[in-house]
């Protein structure tokens, strides 16, 4: 195993030193009048009041003479021998004529264990952490919870900064939770969490990093309605969480899930809006929706999904006053009620206005690579019937060794 570096040596004593401090005042902390605690499994001597080696003293527990198997009545004091968590109780010490002379409350227990400890950033500027003990130790505890800021130095060592030390805020109101304030949302952390009893302390440190933690709640204030003249449309809108705060630089992505009550498949939509118009909704079936928020440059993890909304798209036409009993004749007896049973089949998600586009869309591509096909034959034919200037060259001298040959020598001369 490799030694520890000087400076990470350091760290540990103090650290190690604070804990020792931390322990010491707590089990001051722990001192009760008439309160005993003592280890499961350990030897546990309750005291008697008076002189070393009294006789004649007599032990009870709850008031009974009756005490845990096993005991040993030694110079007036009672051994209890590798103690049971059942030992624990009310004893009391008394002299020959039945005069109490002490009397203790036995509390047994257990070293505390190291917590498990989770943190998580809801917005950009504070995160909190909770923990669980890793052991019922049946005593109480306590626990002691403070941060150091980190620096990364060279050949990836942390280095802790000196001047960056607080305390992680404990809520009353939230057990086993702590909170640390005004943070750096680039920066990382080392989290202590102690948990002390009157047995002693444990434990656990923790580097957090922002960008890893952050994980927004859920988007708030989320509504659905259909949209008039528009059978298969929804139009879904949503608020940021109250607790992230609305910066310029630090804002969230969101995604939509929705389907109809009846079927068990989600669709899923990612926007950066904070409405989306869903275009192909079942009209006349109940579509439940639900919204999710994460950051927007993708760091940390996608927030709870919001509350369900509901709402079904339907006709959405204006109705005339003239038209009032028409169209509630209408509703009493529809032509065809749709069915709410899953339907097997794949769901057909299509917009016709989108297939008419993409069909526009093939016919203009067919008519451009049609033109540059047909541009490029014709240059290849030109190119093909008009002779080129070596050809011409070579043609004229032809003919101009054929005509000097056909003259007669004495013209050649």
């Amino acid at each position: 195993m490799c030694a520890p570096t000087p400076g990470l040596r350091r760290v540990m004593v103090l650290l190690a030193a604070a804990l020792v401090s931390a322990s010491v005042a707590a089990g001051e902390g722990w001192r009760a009048e008439g309160v005993q605690y003592g280890q499961v499994g350990a030897d546990v001597v309750l005291s008697c009041a008076g002189p070393p080696g009294r006789s004649g003293v007599e032990w009870r527990r709850d008031g009974a003479a009756a005490l845990p198997e096993g005991c040993i009545l030694r110079d007036g004091d009672l051994l209890l021998p590798q103690a049971a968590l059942a030992a624990g109780g009310a004893y009391s010490c008394h002299d020959g004529t039945g005069q109490l002379l002490r009397s203790v409350s036995l509390r047994l227990g257990y070293l505390p264990g190291i917590p498990s400890v989770t943190c998580r950033a809801s917005d950009y500027e504070n995160f909190s952490c909770s923990w669980t003990p890793s052991v019922e130790t049946f005593l109480p505890t306590r626990y002691i919870t403070t941060y150091r800021k980190k620096l990364l130095m060279g050949d990836e060592k942390w280095r802790t900064q000196s001047s960056q030390v607080g305390p992680c805020v404990q809520d009353p109101g939230r057990p086993r939770t702590c909170t640390v304030p005004k943070c750096e949302f680039w920066s990382s952390y080392r989290l202590n969490v102690t948990e002390v009893n009157p047995l002693g302390s444990s434990f656990r440190l923790l580097d957090v990093t922002m960008q890893a933690i952050i994980k927004p709640d859920p988007p708030e204030g989320l509504m659905v309605e259909p949209v008039p003249s528009a059978p298969r449309r929804l139009r879904v809108r949503w608020q940021y969480p109250a607790s992230w705060p609305q910066e310029p630089h630090f804002q969230l992505k969101f995604r939509l899930q929705y389907r109809p009550v009846a079927h068990g498949s989600w669709s899923l939509v990612e926007t950066v809006n904070l409405s989306e118009v869903i275009t192909d909704a079942f009209s006349g079936l109940e579509h439940v929706v639900q919204v999710g928020a994460k950051d927007f440059l993708d760091a940390g993890n996608w927030s709870e999904w919001s509350a369900e909304a509901r709402a079904t798209p339907g006709p959405g036409l204006t109705v005339a006053p003239g038209d009032e009993a028409t169209t509630d004749a209408g509703l009493e007896s529809p032509a065809e009620e749709p069915s709410l049973a899953p339907n097997p089949e794949p769901i057909d998600r299509s917009d016709p206005m989108e297939k008419v586009a993409i069909l526009i869309s093939l016919g203009i591509f067919a008519f451009v690579i049609l033109a540059v096909v047909l541009g490029i034959a014709s240059t290849v034919c030109l190119r093909l019937r008009k002779p080129s200037k070596d050809e011409t060259k070579k043609h004229d001298f032809l003919a101009a060794a054929v005509h000097m040959r056909a003259l007669p020598k004495a013209q050649i001369l």
